[in-house]
């Protein structure tokens, strides 16, 4: 079991163009990156490896915004997985993502539950997000793991996020 607080940076301001090709867009259309520019951001990332078929990764971020980016933020988020819902992949290997948004459960201003499924070869990786949007502030948790359809932790590892976030801000 690992732990690190160590995250991407967000795309901030510089949107990718209308006709920027979906390829580009993977790391926007799994949430791992949001457009816009936090006033801060937190996360820590727990993974667990137990041998190649047992990987399981954690990520909690939170983002604040000074304005309404997080809003915005979620509306740039749909308008991508509405555009680009599967990519093909240009490595060597082939493969593909596959993208998919629903409503996230009652919690928060809005909510939004992203799925994301990565084939290559024979290999598949999935990940689920939940993006809560609480005023300013944007809480995202992600899991992903080479276990299809197991997502069984999210709704929990999201509750207890938020839970932590209204009692201390963080």
């Amino acid at each position: 079991m690992d732990i690190a607080t160590v995250m991407p940076s967000d795309a901030g301001e510089h949107r990718p163009a209308a006709d920027a090709p979906c390829a580009e867009l993977i790391p926007l259309l799994s949430a791992s990156r949001l457009t816009g520019t936090p006033a801060a951001m937190a996360g820590a990332t727990l993974s667990v490896d137990a041998g190649p078929d047992g990987l399981w990764v954690g990520t909690e971020v939170l983002r604040t915004y000074a304005d309404a980016g997080a809003r915005r933020a979620m509306s740039d988020l749909r308008t991508f997985l509405g555009r680009c819902p599967t990519v093909a992949s240009s490595g060597r290997v082939g493969g593909s993502y596959r993208f998919t948004v629903s409503a996230g459960p009652p919690l928060g201003d809005e909510s939004l539950r992203v799925g994301c499924t990565m084939t290559s070869g024979t290999g598949i990786l999935r990940c689920d997000s939940i993006l809560v949007r609480i005023g300013t502030d944007l809480v995202v948790v992600q899991e992903q793991g080479n276990t299809p359809g197991d997502g069984r932790y999210l709704i929990q590892l999201t509750e207890a996020a938020l839970r932590r976030y209204q009692a201390t801000g963080s």
